[in-house]
């Protein structure tokens, strides 16, 4: 966000007011029936006082962001993207239905669009509202567990039932410190009695300092049989400014050695093997590998090299677009977990039916994908980042256990 200039911040202001007076425009259209002077004049001048409070706050929020110091303008940051979603998409969608109503006035008689627009007006203005306030204050921290059954052949015999917790894109940043949002989930994973825990990858927004005091929230994570990692795109410091390269090494360092802190083995284009009465599977991690403008330090040739023969293999790579381009039909990992997209914090979640905007940027934004033999499973994210909310998005836990087939 410190890359957002002035200009830009007033550009975002200027395209606020001009939604607002479009609203006002229908507001007033709207309220004209009402016999009360001094009820309509007292909506007009809550709606402007609003308006001028939201743009003021923004501004203040970017004068403020490059004064205070950099453990304080993650919270600005998240403050900014609230106001902004939570005045302009309720008020947008607002403009929208009015418009079509008033446009398509036979729908009407006269007599019911002096009741009809205005009540569908106001429903479609504050419903989103209030939406996305639930998305914000409740379902950001609303932890699901979403349980898949997958049957490999190349399976080890000894392997069958193996269960994995999969999770994804904490962003311990955005939480402002706030350890305690985090124990329901850590309560779910370990109630689940996982053998494995793999995290890929986005554990920071940026900065090494983001991770103080976490170490001793997320060490209470139990596996039975170990806990692996990767890197993401956030993970290498590449999204801020450094007064030198030795200042963003060193910050990399300890985003990689916070690992060790709490028990998980940090895979970097290398496997682990994993042995149960002489049979042997693979987990293998590669660093971020993804299609520009993401950088592609990922190098799945160099993690293959010494598990080629295992038959069996899992591996973590935090951006889905990988499996596309490098491991399906061109490798024979049964099982790749990826995350990244968040499923854009945002979207419909019913039974079978999945849908988000994100789906016209990425080809594998959430949940389990198939081609052939090989499986691909996207999970949503655990945390946030940018918009402090998550609509129709809970954040995920994904169990996975393994079966023969």
């Amino acid at each position: 966000m410190r890359s957002y200039s002035l200009f830009a911040i007033v550009l975002l202001c200027l395209a606020l007011l001009l939604i607002d007076i479009f609203a006002f425009y229908w507001l007033l259209s709207i309220t004209r029936p009402f016999p009360s002077t001094l009820l309509k004049n007292s909506i007009y001048f809550a709606f402007w006082i609003f308006t001028i409070g939201l743009i003021t706050s923004i501004l203040i929020l970017k004068i403020r962001l490059d004064l205070v110091a950099p453990e304080r303008q993650q919270l600005l940051i998240s403050r900014l993207y609230g106001l902004t979603v939570s005045s302009f998409i309720p008020k947008l969608i607002f403009v929208i239905v009015i418009s079509i109503l008033y446009f398509s006035n036979h729908v009407f008689s006269e007599s019911e669009s002096l009741i009809v627009i205005p009540l569908i007006g106001v429903f479609s203005g504050f419903l989103p509202f209030f939406v996305i306030l639930y998305a914000v204050f409740s379902a950001v921290y609303r932890f699901k567990v979403h349980h898949i059954k997958l049957k490999c052949d190349v399976l080890p015999t000894n392997f069958k039932g193996l269960r994995i917790v999969h999770i994804s894109d904490l962003h311990l940043g955005s939480f402002n410190f706030k350890y305690h949002v985090l124990d329901r989930a850590i309560k779910k994973i370990n109630h689940l009695r996982p053998d494995f825990i793999f995290f890929t990858g986005d554990l920071v927004n940026n900065f090494a300092w983001e991770l103080r005091g976490w170490d001793s929230v997320l060490n209470q994570l139990s596996a039975k049989q170990g806990k692996y990692a990767v890197l993401g795109n956030h993970d290498y410091g590449d999204y801020s400014r450094w007064e030198s390269q030795k200042e963003k090494q060193d910050n990399f360092r300890g985003i990689r050695d916070f690992y060790k802190k709490i028990g998980f083995k940090l895979l970097m284009n290398e496997a682990g093997l994993f042995e149960k009465t002489n049979e042997r599977m693979a987990i293998i991690g590669v660093e971020n590998w993804g299609n520009p403008p993401f950088k592609q330090y990922g190098d799945l040739q160099k993690a293959l090299k010494k598990v080629n023969d295992i038959p069996f293999k899992i591996l973590l790579s935090h951006d889905p677009s990988h499996w596309r381009e490098e491991v399906a039909h061109h490798t024979n990992i049964a099982l790749t977990l990826s995350g990244h997209t968040h499923g854009m914090q945002a979207g419909i979640n019913l039974k079978n039916k999945k849908w988000s905007p994100i789906k016209y940027k990425y080809e594998h934004w959430a949940g389990l994908y198939k081609e052939s033999k090989q499986y691909l499973y996207v999970t949503r994210g655990l945390g946030w980042m940018g918009f402090p909310g998550r609509l129709g998005m809970r954040p995920e836990i994904t169990y996975i256990q393994l079966e023969k087939s």
